[in-house]
């Protein structure tokens, strides 16, 4: 068992890895277990650090640095912002739906409501820039094993839920 991450380090932990998962299981590495610093079987809200996990992972998303999106199989998965411009540039291979960037907005009376922008709506136009200077190959090549698993999950259709969620 290694230490567990706070956030810095969790920010850290997104920007090597390129592409990971907030907490489901997948073919990229998943961020609460990095957090952690051990495996994690069932739902993370019943383990015992639950709180510190919420923190991190609350503290990860709102960076400016991390795209959230469902990329992977329609889970939240973290795009760090050095792998934007291939993500837009082999854009076409995806479902809007998982280009879409999920951001969570607290409500007054405290519940949490997901809203989504739209692919590209999000995208600075530098990343465009950055993204029509990349070949596909050369793209396809940084998102690395993140660009086979989502293309499987890319073809089929999205549903209402995971557009507006």
């Amino acid at each position: 068992m290694s230490r567990p991450l706070h956030a810095r380090a969790a920010l850290e932990f997104v920007r090597k890895h390129g592409v990971v998962l907030a907490s489901a299981r997948g073919k990229v590495p998943r961020l609460i277990e990095a957090v952690l610093g051990e495996p994690i079987d069932g739902n993370w809200w019943s383990h015992p650090k639950s709180t510190f996990i919420y923190n991190v992972l609350a503290e990860v998303l709102e960076s400016e640095d991390v795209l959230v999106c469902r990329l992977l199989d329609g889970k939240i998965t973290l795009v760090h912002r050095r792998l934007w411009p291939a993500l837009v540039r082999v854009a076409p291979r995806f479902a809007p739906a998982q280009l879409a960037q999920v951001r969570e907005e607290h409500m007054a009376s405290g519940r949490h409501v997901s809203k989504a922008v739209a692919f590209p709506l999000w995208v600075p136009s530098v990343v465009h820039e950055q993204a029509a200077l990349l070949s596909e190959e050369r793209a396809l090549e940084t998102l690395g094993p993140a660009a086979t698993a989502a293309r499987t999950g890319g073809k089929r259709r999205a549903t209402h839920r995971q557009i507006n969620a």
